[in-house]
């Protein structure tokens, strides 16, 4: 992409309705438009950012046997009323809307109830088990503070997976694999090294769930450490009876704060029940499916990264999810070689591809290096009168801020051209 076609543009100040840091970054940067409140459009280098999350999450809901579909986001209320979970006093954060015939809907929060309905229709016998289903798919929220911006909106993507399961057992085996793939997932993003399996409340739909936690002052949650086991226990469900059966000791645990980022949980048959979803096993008895839900938000995740990896200067993307991976630069100079040199190099790197994002504007040098600062990507290559005279190209890492000089074959090693 060539950055003069770009519609968005930088911004000097941060915006003065914003206090998160995630969202003064990604809205200064362009990545990001906020609507309102907890609303935001994603803008080109925003939605490249969010669909490289996506994918990566989708990679590996798919290496676990999962099946993607889309579920609709307008919610019967029946299927709610059912098991309990209508009203506003069950669920403090509906969305709800009337058709012109004046039947209520809700905006869906979530899908538990819409898939086990939806599953009825295809589970009939132990045959048919286990399923394993997800979306990626826009969820709302009726939050009644928003202002942790893409970290917790009210309206926002989210992967949800659904296990569909013949027994406990095969549940607990299918859970412990999720756990492995959300580690695998928040690696990949960046944040592996400060992100934890935290022990936390099941809620109402079990004693206890899994969360994963990553460290940052930024963050609503408080979590206790243990560094030795890379564990954690939420402080909601901290007392002695978790610690007995964890079997970690107080003086192991360090206090922190920390950002959730998922969520997984062990429904067993508390939606199967009541909507009836059931199947017949070998023995020709009829049971209830057993259930478990999986969530992860990728904007929560891009906040996160944009919380606890930016710098002074701006956002630094890891490459696994970064928009482009080199940021090239030409810096008007005497001659129109420069230009003629950038042009060849841009359009060289990009057809071996390499994902370049090319600053071809008529901008002054410091203005050019303080845009690239602020958007963050990984590296970024300058052509120039002096680089030309060395016969080379000067690269910085952003995340290092280290400078040299390298070729062309050089530079394609570096981004895994060919």
């Amino acid at each position: 992409m060539r950055q003069s076609q770009l519609f968005t543009k930088t911004r000097r100040e941060d915006p003065k309705d914003e206090v998160a840091a995630n969202a003064k970054l990604l809205i200064r940067a362009g990545f990001i438009n906020k609507e309102l409140a907890g609303v935001y459009s994603y803008l080109p280098l925003g939605l490249r950012v969010l669909n490289k999350i996506k994918n990566i999450i989708r990679e590996e809901m798919n290496a676990l046997g999962g099946v993607e579909l889309e579920m609709t986001a307008l919610q019967n209320p029946e299927l709610y009323e059912k098991t309990g979970r209508w009203s506003d006093e069950a669920v403090d954060n509906w969305f709800k809307t009337s058709l012109k015939t004046g039947t209520e809907l809700g905006l869906g929060f979530t899908h538990e109830e819409m898939i086990t309905e939806l599953m009825k229709n295809h589970i009939s016998s132990y045959k048919d088990l286990p399923i394993y289903a997800y979306q990626i798919q826009t969820k709302f929220r009726n939050e009644q503070r928003a202002k942790s911006g893409v970290m917790r909106g009210r309206e926002f993507p989210m992967k949800d997976l659904y296990s569909f399961n013949d027994s406990e057992g095969s549940l607990n085996d299918f859970y412990d694999q999720v756990k492995g793939a959300y580690e695998r997932i928040f690696e990949q993003v960046g944040l592996g090294d400060r992100t934890y399996i935290t022990f936390a409340s099941g809620g109402s739909f079990s004693k206890y769930s899994h969360e994963f936690q990553t460290l940052s002052e930024a963050g609503e949650d408080t979590i206790f450490v243990c560094e030795e086991k890379k564990f954690a226990i939420n402080k909601e469900v901290m007392d002695e009876e978790t610690l007995s059966e964890l079997g970690i000791k107080p003086e192991e645990l360090k206090e922190k704060k920390s950002i959730e980022v998922g969520n997984i949980f062990k429904l067993g048959t508390k939606f199967s029940e009541p909507l009836g979803l059931t199947f017949t096993d070998e023995n020709g008895e009829k049971r209830p499916v057993v259930m478990g839900s999986y969530g992860i938000g990728p904007a929560r995740v891009m906040g996160t990264v944009a919380e606890v990896l930016s710098d002074e200067k701006g956002l630094v993307w890891p490459r696994s999810i970064a928009p482009f991976l080199l940021h090239l630069i030409w810096i008007p100079g005497e001659g129109e070689m420069g230009a003629e040199v950038a042009d060849r190099l841009y359009d060289e790197l990009t057809s071996c591809g390499v994902e370049v994002f090319y600053d071809d504007r008529m901008a002054s040098a410091g203005e050019k290096f303080a845009t690239a600062d602020l958007l963050g990507i990984p590296y970024r290559v300058v052509v120039s009168d002096k680089t030309l005279k060395e016969e080379k190209f000067e690269l910085k890492e952003r995340s290092t801020g280290k400078v040299r000089l390298i070729d062309i074959n050089e530079m394609k090693a570096l981004c895994g051209g060919e």
